[in-house]
């Protein structure tokens, strides 16, 4: 079963890599599984509580999660400080934002026979995705479909065959080793990459149109 949304970027989107440093990285054209469930992760609680939201992790993290992309992303090259407490003066660090152009939908999946009908009130109050700031609007309520239609992108399935046309992402993603404590930024326990947090090269269906030193535009096919 899956429950699918149909959202538009407002702002623009920027999510680095797990392995970037804090002082630059390129960004990822769309929003990780990690990413994806960490934000519903923070709609839970905000909007059950926490211990409700506790209830709902184990559902939520070991869900398929899925993407139509945007028609258009666009990635602007820039240098910006970042303000940290620091003792020395702030050095210039590299970033990218993409700016998002069209609607975009989000599916997540789960084995059928389970109803998860909280699903759809995280979805309808999700705003956000990636770095904060990376506001979404809901363009239509969320719809169920007992298959996941052909033009998704399954984000969680590392896939046999692709596009050769496509880009490669490194998207990362939960496993069943991350508890809810560990979740949990307030928590102090640590996420082990490679342990609770995996990564999985996916080709999204996006083609390079036009390049220059100040963006690159890529359009889905």
């Amino acid at each position: 079963m899956w429950c699918i949304a149909e959202y538009e970027a407002v702002t623009l989107f920027s999510l680095k890599l797990s392995a970037a440093t804090a002082s630059g990285g390129k960004t990822l054209l769309a929003p990780t599984p990690y990413a994806v469930k960490m934000a519903l992760l923070d709609v839970a609680c905000r909007t059950a509580g926490v211990k409700q939201a506790e209830v709902w992790w184990p559902a939520l993290r070991d869900m398929h999660v899925a993407l139509l992309p945007a028609p258009y992303a666009v990635v602007t090259n820039l240098f910006q400080k970042v303000l940290k407490p620091r003792r020395s003066a702030a050095k210039a660090g590299y970033r990218e934002y993409v700016q998002l152009h069209g609607p975009w939908q989000l599916a997540l999946g789960w084995e059928t026979g389970l109803d998860h009908l909280w699903l759809e009130s995280l979805l309808l109050n999700l705003s956000y995705l990636g770095k904060r700031g990376g506001f979404v609007q809901l363009l239509s309520a969320p719809r169920r479909e007992s298959e996941l239609p052909s033009e998704f992108i399954n984000l969680t399935v590392t896939p046999e065959a692709f596009a050769l046309e496509g880009t490669l992402q490194v998207l990362d993603d939960c496993t069943p080793k991350l508890t809810f404590a560990k979740a949990n930024i307030y928590s102090g326990e640590r996420i082990s990459a490679g342990k609770e947090r995996i990564t999985r090269n996916i080709i999204l269906p996006y083609r390079m149109m036009r390049s220059s030193k100040s963006f690159t535009l890529y359009q889905r096919f």
